[in-house]
């Protein structure tokens, strides 16, 4: 049993898909990861800021389970910490089955869940049949069309397994390296599933 933790930090100014792996990140309560292209208080994804740059931006940190890449290996895919565009990379914790507002503790700096990723077509072209690793049906069977985009009727659509990371907001700032643990506060309950943000 892996303690939680965290394996690695990622920031990049620019809007590439991926990220490049640094020593530390500074998180900042309500805006994101400082020096990172997708903090701000309001919505920072160029799609999202098309279709309403007034929404709050619920996607300040993005995490990934280091888990995904051994997966992702045994279906010949070789990913590093950062590819998929994350800022921290997690081991030991299931991010995908905690439900939605459980907050994080990553060794001082907190952030709260707000949804799941949503894989994109960019994801294969990144890397060529990568979908079908981090997107699946409800059976197990890997999906190579991308899911419904969000905010779309469909996005929501259960029997969709999202597997590229979940996305939160900072709630208290601080500092991230790489090697800290990783505390898990659920939300009082009834707890509500993490869906696409």
């Amino acid at each position: 049993m892996v303690t939680p933790q965290v394996v690695a930090v990622c920031r990049d100014r620019l809007h590439r898909f991926s990220k490049r792996p640094v020593e530390t990140i500074t998180l900042v309560a309500g805006m994101g990861v400082l020096g990172d292209a997708h903090a701000g208080m309001l919505v920072q994804h160029r799609s999202r800021v098309r279709r309403d740059p007034h929404q709050p931006n619920l996607r300040q940190v993005h995490l990934i389970h280091a888990e995904l890449f051994d997966e992702a290996r045994t279906a010949g895919h070789d990913l590093a910490p950062g590819d998929l565009g994350e800022n921290v990379t997690t081991a030991g914790i299931d991010l995908l089955a905690l439900p939605t507002g459980t907050l994080l503790d990553l060794g001082g700096p907190v952030v709260r869940l707000t949804g799941l990723r949503n894989p994109c077509a960019q994801i294969n072209t990144f890397r060529p049949g990568l979908l079908k690793v981090v997107l699946a049906r409800a059976d197990g069977t890997p999906m190579g069309d991308p899911a419904p985009p969000t905010g779309s009727a469909g996005a929501a659509t259960p029997g969709v397994i999202r597997k590229s990371g979940v996305m939160s907001v900072v709630e208290r700032g601080g500092e991230v390296v790489p090697g800290a643990p990783i505390t898990v506060t659920l939300p009082e309950g009834p707890h509500e599933p993490l869906r696409p943000v």
